[in-house]
């Protein structure tokens, strides 16, 4: 087993031994060398890279039925449920061609472990966290740019073979990608490789025993060995989960930019007349609003969360608080909730655009997304029409 390219071991000087096994998450044969390494070496502890929310989902598949899309809505969770339904079904999608469950490797180290009553240690960042990071490290300028990237898997045909797995699994190939990745969103390769790379380190360095066999993925192994052959001191776990709050700044700016808009109807009122003030603020509610009601007529919202797209919009705009595609979403929700099979079917839904109006799920996605552009071009043309009565 130790002669395995996917192994690698670290002896520290007090004798510990630490066996890093670096896999591909839809690879039958990652899936066999774990097995296979925890029965013939029999570790003391067995890390591996998972966090308790996608164990629990490891272990219970069918936790999606019991979601509950309007706390996650309320919560401001819906942009992370995105993220990990691309992310997830992608990884889901490759599997289907390999045959093998996305982290089957993982949970089966886990049940190999508790079979011969080894420890496991889930060494794993919470994944809403690695997510809220990366997000609030992004420049607002790069956030649309990493969106875009993101949707763009979606269209993603390639097709993986087992040979193409073991291929990208080899070092300098794998280092040249992450490098690849670096130059185009650095902050976010920074919080999805680098800093996982330390979290994960610090769990394995801290797991007790004396043989610790560790199962993470291959993009992982580089970081984590160069951690703990070098002795490289990390962050503590805390400030690796640490969620950096929104700058003051931009929501005194926010409102700032709202009371402007505010004042400059109020003083074209005091100037030219409060007729001309009504006109202002009724192009403003019908710019905005109508722009809000398309996005919703296009995202096949039910009508009263059109309507309340309508309502809302004029409000929403001038909040840094509240997104109109919230409000679209929570109405929409309450009015036709996803059904259980439209939610055990997203992962395939999800990769084909005719479907997508038709899964009430993705539908409720599609409310939270659209109706916000063409509002945002109605505020423009309002805002023009308040600029020129000035």
């Amino acid at each position: 087993m130790e002669n395995s390219t996917d192994i690698y071991r670290i002896n520290e000087e007090n004798g510990r031994e630490i066996w890093l096994i670096g896999t591909a998450h839809i690879s039958q044969e990652s899936k066999e060398l774990v097995l296979q390494t925890i029965e013939t070496e029999s570790p003391d502890t067995v890390c591996v890279e998972l966090d308790e929310g996608r164990m629990k989902s490891l272990e219970d598949p069918d936790s999606w039925k019991r979601m509950d899309l309007r706390v996650i809505i309320k919560n401001h969770q819906l942009g992370t449920l995105i993220a990990n339904l691309v992310l997830g079904s992608y990884q889901k999608r490759m599997g289907a061609q390999t045959g093998v469950k996305p982290g089957a490797e993982l949970q089966g180290a886990v049940e190999a472990a508790r079979a011969k009553n080894i420890p496991v240690i889930l060494a794993d960042r919470d994944i809403k966290v690695t997510l809220k990071r990366a997000w609030s490290c992004t420049p607002w300028y790069r956030k649309m740019s990493l969106l875009a990237g993101l949707f763009e898997s979606i269209f993603d045909k390639t097709e993986v073979s087992e040979e193409e797995l073991h291929r990208i699994k080899e070092q300098d190939t794998l280092n040249t990608m992450m490098q690849d990745f670096g130059k185009t969103f650095p902050e976010v390769k920074s919080v999805l490789i680098d800093e996982r790379d330390q979290y994960l380190a610090s769990r394995i360095r801290n797991a007790p025993g004396q043989k610790i066999l560790a199962v993470v993925g291959a993009g992982h192994v580089r970081g984590i060995t160069k951690i703990l052959e070098e002795k490289i001191s990390v962050p503590s776990e805390a400030a690796l989960c640490e969620i950096k709050k929104a700058s003051s700044l931009w929501k005194i700016l926010g409102w700032s930019f709202s009371a402007a808009i505010v004042a400059s109807i109020v003083f074209v009122g005091l100037h030219s007349g409060m007729e001309k003030a009504g006109e202002l603020t009724l192009n403003w509610v019908l710019y905005t609003g109508g722009g809000a009601l398309l996005g919703a007529i296009l995202a096949g919202a039910h009508p009263l969360a059109a309507l309340a797209a309508f309502v809302s919009a004029p409000f929403t705009a001038l909040t840094p608080l509240l997104g109109v595609g919230f409000v679209v979403a929570l109405v929409q929700v309450y009015m036709r909730p996803p059904r259980v099979e439209e939610i055990e079917n997203i992962s395939e839904d999800i990769w084909k655009v005719s479907r997508w109006w038709k899964n009430r799920l993705t539908r409720v996605i599609l409310c939270f997304l659209l109706p916000s552009f063409p509002a945002i071009a109605g505020q423009i043309i309002a805002l023009m029409g308040i600029y020129k009565a000035l």
